[in-house]
């Protein structure tokens, strides 16, 4: 079936996995005239995640458009082997390995490009050393593995700290105020990366990436689903913004054509601050539930400005309003989720 509009916002409702995966992975213009200016292979490093996937299906998308022959090569541990068979199936190259393993790292294909996108999150708190050495000393060892490719690293916006919500949100050259060993852990991730490219001379580029969301995962599903089971919502943390990871995945390797030494720094977020408390009552409206909520709005919450990343690629292409119905009409249903809770109420790092 081909599910394939002109305009994604005049989608009513995805209907199912498939047209989720195919929205996902569509290739904008944009980036397939990135394709076509920027050669070389793409290895990407870590890719068994939540974004990883749709992500290599989209720059093999965009890399067949550009025409040429380019490999596209996907590592990871794969402990989800349905993931990595969809990739091969996809006609992305996938290769396991142990990314901290030294002889492991040095025996992947070299690669003119690489889309760094390693770290450890959610087990952080518990974990300490493992944090560190995932989130800052792994990053050393792949800018040193690969020194002489493009790379674009994700990072988050965790390095800035919290920001009142009335403001505009943090930008890219503001002071980073770290308040906890994962965000800590993050900023030294952004150093080491800093400090190879400058030492070697790699360009690279650094995202700041701030809750990108799909029908399965993201900060609107945790509070869709609060509303829909009838579960209070903590408030605490009353406000944030969000991309839909389809830009997210187009800015990525968009990125690859804006590399620098010293890395370029962008945060990757779309326009709108959103109340927690209003979207929850949106979600009310159009599921016919009342939403419950415990808990007030702090002043201050993670938030960041896009205006850089606006400027240099374009508004999202899809709004807040439109995910939202797509969300609602997606529990509704009973569509699945990957079952991970973002932890977007969290304001002391104990993810």
């Amino acid at each position: 079936m081909n599910f394939v509009v002109s305009n994604v916002n005049n989608l009513e409702t995805i209907a199912d996995v498939t047209q989720l995966e195919e929205l996902l992975s569509r290739p904008t213009d944009a980036l397939v005239e990135t394709m076509q200016r920027v050669s070389g292979d793409i290895l990407f490093l870590g890719a068994g995640g939540k974004l990883g996937p749709s992500l290599a299906r989209m720059a093999r998308r965009a890399a067949d458009q550009a025409g040429g022959n380019r490999r596209i090569i996907a590592v990871s541990r794969f402990s989800n082997q349905q993931a990595e068979r969809g990739l091969q199936e996809f006609g992305v190259e996938t290769v396991r390995a142990e990314l901290l393993d030294t002889e492991a790292l040095r025996q992947l294909p070299d690669a003119e490009n690489v889309i760094y996108m390693a770290g450890y999150k959610f087990g952080a708190f518990g974990n300490p050393s493992l944090t560190w050495a995932m989130n800052s000393f792994l990053p050393g060892m792949a800018m040193q593995r690969f020194a002489d490719s493009r790379v674009v690293a994700f990072s988050t916006s965790c390095v800035y700290g919290l920001s009142p919500w009335q403001s505009a949100g943090t930008v890219e050259t503001d002071p980073l105020q770290p308040t906890d060993e994962y965000s800590m852990s993050c900023i030294g991730r952004e150093r080491i990366i800093d400090h190879f490219s400058r030492t070697h001379g790699t360009s690279a580029s650094l995202l700041r990436l701030n809750y990108a969301v799909e029908m399965r995962y993201g900060v609107l599903i945790d509070i869709a689903q609060a509303v829909y089971n009838e579960r209070p919502i903590n408030l605490t943390m009353g406000h944030f913004n969000l991309i839909w990871q389809t830009d997210a995945n187009a800015i990525s390797l968009q990125t690859l054509d804006h590399v620098s030494s010293p890395p370029m720094v962008i945060n990757v977020v779309g326009p709108e601050t959103l109340s927690v408390r209003r979207v929850a009552e949106e979600f009310g409206q159009l599921m016919g539930k009342q939403p419950r909520f415990n808990g007030t709005e702090s002043d201050s919450c993670l938030l960041t400005s896009g205006e850089r990343c606006h400027q240099l690629f374009g508004y999202p292409s899809v709004s807040a309003g439109k995910l939202i119905q797509w969300t609602a009409d997606w529990i509704m249903r009973g569509g699945p989720t990957h079952d991970k809770p973002t932890g977007f109420q969290v304001r002391d790092g104990r993810y």
